[in-house]
């Protein structure tokens, strides 16, 4: 885990206040993301979220999917507050992921869902954007 989150992750354990806010927008890491459901019927999506990560293996993976939620965590000290993103993550594994090795596209299958999902929440400055199209396949063109 890096530095940042490890910080992030000890201020959540200070004294929260019980007031939490929700938004349908933010700005972080030179990106604006906006929650799915604000963004619908509008020309422009903001919406795909990137989260680079790694198991304890040598295999990296990545986690993608739509911004639902932005959660601000006040605490009592004024300079304490967190933002979280709550996403329901698509299936990671081969049967929801391939990446094309010519263009190094990731192709997600958007009704794979892993079960049992309990990790919703992400820190919001662990986010990268990225953006979703609709494609038939990656094969190379005949």
């Amino acid at each position: 885990m890096g530095r940042s989150a490890a910080i992030s992750l000890s201020s959540l354990s200070l004294a929260l206040e019980r007031k939490v806010k929700c938004y349908n927008g933010y700005f972080v890491n030179g990106y604006v993301f906006h929650t799915e459901e604000y963004e619908h019927g509008r020309k422009t999506y903001n919406n795909g979220v990137c989260v680079k990560g790694s198991t304890c293996s040598e295999f990296e993976v990545d986690y993608y999917d739509k911004l639902e939620e932005v959660i601000e965590l006040q605490y009592y000290s004024e300079h304490h507050v967190v933002f979280l993103f709550k996403c329901y993550w698509y299936d990671t594994t081969d049967r929801g992921i391939k990446v094309d090795p010519h263009y190094s596209l990731v192709e997600i299958n958007s009704k794979a869902r892993p079960r049992n999902v309990n990790d919703v929440f992400v820190f919001a400055k662990q986010c990268q954007q990225v953006y979703y199209t609709y494609t038939s396949s990656f094969r190379k063109d005949r």
